[in-house]
C-alpha cells in the first residue's frame, strides 16, 4: 500500500571553516513518484519533523533517519526522493561530526537520485543536496551553479536562497549574498533565515545588527540542537568583538543543551584563551578536537600552545591539522585556507601562496582568502605585492583583528608608519586578545613604533626629516623577528603598485559596496 511521503532534508552545517556559513536545512517535497516509507516513531519522525521546521535533527535522530533510509532504499532502489535524503542527510553527518567519508557517500546517493530522476526533469532535492554538499566541501563555485539553477526553475524555493547565500559569501560576491539573502527572509522566517542574515551582515560590518538577528535566532530555534547552533553564533560574535566574558555567557547555556558541541567547546576555548585561563582553554581544545577533529581547531591550540612555550604539543597539534587536512582532501574537501594559513606563519610561506593563488584563480575571493594571500606573500618577503590583498580584505567591511594586525604589519614593512600605527591600533581596539600569538606582537610593535614624529605628515610616512631645531630623529622601526619573512629569504618586492600577478593593480578588484538593508541600526 503505498503510503504518505516523508519530506527530505539537507540540515544546517553549523559553524566551520568556515568559513564560511552553513548549508541550509530545507525540506524538498517528498521521497518520489512511487511514495516512500512513513517514517517510523521515535527519532526519525523527530528529525522529519524538525525539517519541516526547518532546524537541526540531534545526531542521534539523524543517526535513526540515516539508517531508516538505507533499509528502505534496499528494498526500493528506485526511489529518487529518497536518495536525495540519505545523501543530504550524510553532508549533515559529516559536516557535525568532522566524518569527511561522509561527503564521499553523500555524492554517491546524490548521484544516484539524479540518475533516477535527472535535475531536467525537475529533480530540485538532489540539486539541492548537492549545493550544500560542495558548500560544505568548500566548492563554493560548484554550489552557486546548483543554487542558481534551482532558483531559475523556481524562485520561491527559498532552500535555493540559503545555498546561495552561502555560496555567494565563500566566493566574496557579498552584494549578491545580500540580495539571496534577503529574498531568503522574504520567503522563509524563522532562525535559519536569521542566521544567515547575521551572517551577512557581520560581512558588512554592522556588528550590532547582527548580533540583534543571531538573538532573535536564538529565540526561534526550533531544536536543542538548532538554539546550540545559534548560541554558537552568538557567542563567536561576542568574542569577535573583544567581548569575551560576553562570549561564555552564550557558549555555556549552549553546552547544556548539546553537551560536547564542538563549535561552543572551540569557542569557550578562545575567550577562556582571552581572558587567561589557559588550562581551562587547553581542556576544552582537547574535548572540541576529540568531538569535531576540524584543522581550524587544531591550528588554534597549537597557537595556544605555542604562546605558552610548549613547543613539543604545539608540533603535535600542527601535525594533526595537516595529517586531517589531507585526509579530508581525499574527500573532496578543500583544506587550502587553512594549510595556507599554517604555512604562511609555521611552514613555507611559498607554499601559503601557491595555495592561495590557485583559490583565487578558482574564484574564491572571500575576505579571508584576501587576507590570506596578502599575509602568506608578506611572510615570503613580498610586502608590496601583499599589500592591495590586505586592503581588499579590510576595506570589504568585516572588522576583524586579525586582519587589521596583518595589514598593519604589512604597511609597517613598507614603511608607511602612520597607516601601520592606525592599523594595528585598530586591531587591538576591535579584540585586544584577537591571538594568543599575534596580540602581544601587536602591541610590542607600536611600542616600536612610537608616537607620532613631530615633523609632520611627511616624517610620519618616513619620507621627511626632522623638523628645524627638533632634536627627534627618525629610523624605521625594527622589524618583529619572530612574524618577518624567514631569515636569508629574499624581498621579491614588484615595483610600486603592481600586484601580485604583475599586473596593474585592478587585478586585484576592490568589493563592491554592499546593498543597503532595510533598517539597520546607527553606531555601528
Amino acid at each position: 500500500m503505498k503510503t504518505e511521503r516523508v519530506p527530505q532534508i539537507v540540515l544546517g552545517l553549523g559553524a566551520g571553516a568556515v568559513l564560511a556559513g552553513a548549508a541550509a536545512l530545507f525540506v524538498p517535497g517528498g521521497l518520489g513518484d512511487g511514495g516512500g516509507a512513513a517514517p517510523a516513531p521515535g527519532a526519525v519522525a523527530r528529525a522529519v519533523s524538525a525539517a519541516h521546521a526547518g532546524a537541526q535533527a540531534s545526531l542521534p535522530e539523524l543517526a535513526a533517519l540515516i539508517g531508516d533510509r538505507e533499509a528502505w532504499l534496499r528494498a526500493h532502489p528506485g526511489d529518487d526522493a529518497s536518495w536525495a535524503l540519505l545523501g543530504t542527510a550524510y553532508v549533515e553527518r559529516g559536516a557535525r561530526s568532522g566524518d569527511t567519508a561522509a561527503y564521499v557517500r553523500a555524492e554517491k546517493a546524490l548521484e544516484r537520485s539524479l540518475a533516477v530522476l535527472p535535475a531536467r526533469k525537475g529533480n530540485a532535492d538532489a540539486q539541492l543536496g548537492m549545493g550544500a554538499l560542495a558548500n560544505a566541501r568548500g566548492d563554493f563555485r560548484a554550489a552557486r551553479t546548483f543554487g542558481e539553477a534551482v532558483r531559475a526553475r523556481d524562485p520561491r524555493r527559498w532552500q535555493a536562497h540559503a545555498v546561495l547565500v552561502d555560496a555567494y559569501s565563500g566566493l566574496g560576491d557579498y552584494v549578491s549574498a545580500g540580495r539571496a539573502m534577503e529574498r531568503l527572509r522574504a520567503l522563509r522566517a524563522g532562525a535559519p533565515a536569521l542566521s544567515r542574515a547575521s551572517l551577512v551582515y557581520r560581512y558588512r560590518g554592522w556588528r550590532e545588527d547582527a548580533s540583534a538577528l543571531a538573538h532573535d535566532a536564538v529565540a526561534l530555534a526550533a531544536t536543542p540542537a538548532e538554539k546550540a547552533a545559534c548560541l554558537a553564533r552568538l557567542g563567536d560574535l561576542a568574542w569577535e568583538r573583544g567581548e569575551p566574558a560576553e562570549a561564555l555567557a552564550a557558549y555555556g547555556p549552549a553546552l547544556r543543551l548539546v553537551p560536547g558541541h564542538a563549535p561552543s567547546l572551540a569557542g569557550r576555548a578562545r575567550a577562556l584563551a582571552a581572558l587567561g585561563r589557559t588550562d581551562e582553554a587547553l581542556r576544552d581544545y582537547g574535548a572540541a578536537l576529540e568531538a569535531l577533529p576540524l584543522p581550524e581547531y587544531a591550528l588554534e591550540a597549537g597557537e595556544l600552545y605555542e604562546s605558552l612555550g610548549l613547543d613539543g604539543d604545539a608540533h603535535t597539534q600542527y601535525e594533526m591539522l595537516r595529517a586531517r587536512a589531507t585526509e579530508a582532501g581525499t574527500h573532496g574537501v578543500n583544506g587550502a585556507l587553512v594549510l595556507a594559513r599554517y604555512e604562511a606563519d609555521h611552514g613555507d610561506p611559498d607554499r601559503a601562496v601557491g595555495r592561495l593563488r590557485a583559490e583565487w584563480a578558482r574564484g574564491h575571493r572571500s575576505v579571508h582568502v584576501a587576507d590570506a594571500l596578502g599575509w602568506a606573500l608578506y611572510r615570503a618577503g613580498r610586502a608590496e605585492d601583499a599589500l592591495p590583498y590586505a586592503r581588499r580584505a579590510t576595506e570589504t567591511g568585516l572588522r576583524s583583528a586579525l586582519f587589521a594586525y596583518h595589514r598593519g604589519q604589512i604597511e609597517r614593512e613598507l614603511g608607511q608608519w602612520g597607516p601601520a600605527r592606525r592599523h594595528l591600533t585598530e586591531a587591538l581596539r576591535v579584540n585586544p586578545a584577537f591571538s594568543p600569538l599575534l596580540a602581544p606582537q601587536a602591541r610590542r610593535a607600536l611600542a616600536a613604533l612610537g608616537e607620532p614624529p613631530e615633523g609632520g605628515p611627511r616624517d610620519v610616512y618616513g619620507g621627511g626629516a626632522p623638523r628645524s631645531g627638533s632634536s627627534r630623529t627618525w629610523s624605521p622601526p625594527p622589524r618583529d623577528e619572530r612574524r618577518s619573512p624567514s631569515p636569508g629569504r629574499p624581498s621579491r618586492t614588484a615595483s610600486p603598485g603592481a600586484s601580485p600577478s604583475g599586473t596593474a593593480p585592478a587585478a586585484v578588484p576592490s568589493s563592491p559596496s554592499p546593498s543597503p538593508s532595510p533598517s539597520p541600526s546607527a553606531g555601528r
